[in-house]
């Protein structure tokens, strides 16, 4: 694309995004600082609708971006916007004095929804990527014990067991401790190889006793439960009713829906990604575009919105929040 064609374009989409109104060629004279005439940027405006880059919403209006001109634009990104100091500070201090990973993530998606007003979706490190950090076996009675798997992204899982024979307080600590120095830091894909002849060194009821717990634990292991994703801002939405119309109520259902938020952040890793009207797989999602990072290696997050969306704005804040909340999480392992 020729260079004058794409500063229009471009010029094109800053203005409608901020004012949400169809743009002239006139209105671009004035403001962009082209500086080119209204009929040169109307002969320019017609190759770009040609070439489906723009499109005229109705007779005698202006002309708003199409999702392809969208994509060129993002394509065409030079740089990203700066934050704010009150952003920077926002994002820097959003962490403090978080107390668990439910609270890290509870954090996380409501300040990259007050940010960037938009739909902000999260996902929670996966165990799949996850080591144990250490296991507690806590004592519930003489026949019931509580396993509490905890890994090094801050998840924890927690069964409870029935033994057939009792177990002593100092017979569990034994185990505890022998159980952590065979699987403390390895991944969860290692924790049954490690511990597959643990119980060959016991016998008789201490032997039924371990067998159990052992199996309970490599069970937590190797059976993952289903990822979950958390949603913030869904009324940020509102404020996009102009350019959503009818399509709000199925972009909410489609967001009550795990599964849904699952594929929406599937594919991030730590280069942002930008997925532009029919870009989205969703179908009831095809009016909104979805800008999406990985953090730290073990899971995602992402905003939803309008296409007529700041994607230089969004992009920063996107990043910077992946990567606050990334080394937070890989610092505290």
């Amino acid at each position: 694309m020729p260079g004058r064609q794409l500063e229009i374009l471009k010029a094109i989409v800053d203005e409608y995004v901020a004012t949400e109104e169809p743009v002239g060629s006139k209105t671009l004279a004035a403001r962009s600082g082209l500086g080119v005439s209204p009929a040169t940027i109307r002969n320019e405006m017609a190759v770009l609708e040609e070439s489906g880059l723009i499109t005229q919403p109705h007779t005698s209006a202006g002309r708003i971006p199409t999702n392809k001109g969208y994509r060129v634009f993002v394509d065409q990104l030079a740089g990203v916007k700066p934050l704010s100091i009150a952003e920077r500070k926002a994002i820097e201090n959003f962490l403090d004095g978080a107390t668990d990973l439910d609270d890290v993530i509870s954090r996380t998606v409501r300040l990259l929804a007050q940010v960037t007003k938009q739909v902000a979706v999260v996902q929670y490190p996966s165990l799949i990527k996850a080591n144990v950090r250490h296991i507690e076996l806590v004592l519930l009675n003489s026949n019931r014990v509580m396993i509490v798997l905890i890994t090094d992204t801050g998840r924890v899982e927690q069964k409870m067991v029935e033994l057939v024979f009792e177990i002593t307080e100092n017979g569990l600590a034994d185990l505890h401790k022998k159980v952590n120095l065979l699987i403390a830091k390895q991944s969860l894909s290692n924790v049954a190889s490690r511990l597959e002849n643990f119980s060959a060194t016991y016998r008789g009821n201490d032997k039924s006793n371990v067998v159990i717990i052992i199996a309970t634990l490599i069970e937590m292991a190797i059976e993952h439960p289903e990822e979950r994703v958390v949603l913030a801002g869904a009324s940020n939405l509102a404020r996009s009713n102009q350019d959503l119309s009818n399509s709000i109520h199925p972009i909410l259902e489609a967001l009550e829906e795990q599964v849904v938020l699952l594929r929406l952040l599937s594919g991030a890793d730590s280069s942002v990604k930008v997925q532009i009207g029919d870009e989205q797989s969703e179908k009831s999602l095809r009016k909104t575009s979805l800008v999406k990072v990985g953090y730290a290696d073990i899971g995602a997050l992402g905003i939803l919105g309008p296409t007529r969306m700041d994607y230089a704005a969004s992009i920063s804040a996107v990043n910077a929040v992946a990567n606050y909340v990334g080394s937070f999480l890989t610092e505290n392992k």
